[in-house]
C-alpha cells in the first residue's frame, strides 16, 4: 500500500504546477468574461441596478477584466514581479468579491445559496492567489 501511495504522490508531484495553472486560467477567464460582459463602458446595467455612477461602474468592469488578465499574465512571469502581479490580482479579486457579496448578495451570507454560487469560488480563488502567489 505504501508503494502505491508513493507512486501516486510521485506522479502528482510531477504535474503539481499544472493544477495551479488550470485554477489560474479558470479564475482568470471567469473574470475576463464578467468584465467584458459589462462593455461598452459605462455599463448601463450596473448604473441602473446598483445606482452606481458611470465612473464607478466603468471602474468595476475594467477591474474585473484587468484582474483576470493580470492573474493569467502574472503566472508566466517567473521573477518576483510575476509573484507580485499574481498577489495583486488575488487582492483585487477579494476586494471585488467581498463587495459583490456585501452589496448584491447580502442575503446569501452563511446560506446554501452562497455555497452553491460561483461567487464563493471566485472569492476563494482570490484568497488562494493572494496567499500563494506564484509558488507551486
Amino acid at each position: 500500500m505504501q508503494n502505491l501511495n508513493n507512486k501516486i504522490n510521485n506522479f502528482f508531484s510531477n504535474i503539481d504546477a499544472l493544477a495551479s495553472l488550470i485554477f489560474r486560467f479558470g479564475i482568470g477567464i471567469a473574470f475576463i468574461i464578467h468584465g467584458l460582459g459589462k462593455f461598452p463602458l459605462p455599463p448601463q446595467g450596473l448604473i441602473e441596478y446598483f445606482d452606481l455612477s458611470p465612473t464607478l461602474a466603468s471602474f468595476v468592469a475594467i477591474s474585473e477584466l484587468g484582474a483576470g488578465l493580470i492573474l493569467i499574465i502574472g503566472g508566466f512571469i517567473k521573477d518576483p514581479f510575476g509573484n507580485i502581479l499574481t498577489r495583486l490580482a488575488g487582492l483585487t479579486i477579494i476586494i471585488m468579491m467581498v463587495n459583490i457579496l456585501a452589496i448584491a448578495h447580502q442575503d446569501w451570507f452563511v446560506t446554501t445559496k452562497l455555497f452553491t454560487s460561483e461567487q464563493i469560488f471566485l472569492l476563494i480563488g482570490g484568497i488562494y492567489f493572494l496567499i500563494k502567489g506564484n509558488r507551486t
